[in-house]
């Protein structure tokens, strides 16, 4: 999958053709810090004036090298689709080789940071499920209410939570229905072409 620049990344990317890798290779530890321990403006500065350019620049171009490797990192981009990603910014062959290897070496651990700053999403753990059905009360003798009550288990940042849900058996056996249905959906070849340009 290939990661779209936009222009502005393009723009902020463009600068690093015009210095030598010595430093790209500096500026891709810079990026690295950034990923692991947050942007740091001091940094920017004393870089800034070794290279004789505004500080805006540098801040720039690590910013850039931070999208395009949390990006590669996130959607898990292969060698050859990291370097057709880049090919657009017009790098010599050296310098893509440069920036692929530093990809490669540390995408694990920039999945691993991403996967810690995430928003607090919670996720899926476990589903207890259990059918109850009341057969009859007071007012109506002869009567069969079935209902589903569901125990959600999930993981997330603040731990393990357990939500109760209840439901009729129409009301699951439609949401299975719509399910079955996006899932049908997205196996088409339209869907997965849509998907590919979306990403």
């Amino acid at each position: 999958m290939l990661i779209l620049l936009g222009d502005e990344h393009k723009d902020h990317l463009a600068y690093l053709s015009s210095v030598g890798e010595d430093v790209v290779q500096e500026f891709c530890k810079l990026a690295l810090n950034s990923i692991r321990n947050g942007a740091n403006p001091k940094v920017f500065g004393p870089a800034a004036q070794k290279l004789n350019v505004p500080a805006s620049t540098v801040r720039d171009a690590v910013d850039g090298l931070v999208f395009l490797l949390v990006e590669s990192s996130k959607l898990h981009v292969t060698e050859v689709d990291f370097l057709d990603s880049v090919m657009v910014l017009a790098y010599a062959e050296s310098l893509n080789k440069l920036l692929l290897a530093t990809y490669l070496q540390n995408r694990a651990d920039i999945r691993k940071v991403t996967g810690e700053m995430a928003l607090g999403a919670r996720h899926y753990h476990d589903l207890e499920w259990r059918l109850n059905v009341q057969l009859h009360s007071r007012q109506v003798r002869h009567q069969a209410a079935p209902s589903v009550l569901l125990k959600l288990h999930t993981d997330g940042p603040g731990g393990k939570e357990e939500i109760m849900l209840q439901s009729d058996p129409r009301n699951i056996v439609h949401v299975h229905e719509q399910l079955e249905a996006a899932l049908k959906e997205a196996r088409t070849a339209h869907s997965r072409r849509i998907m590919r340009h979306i990403k």
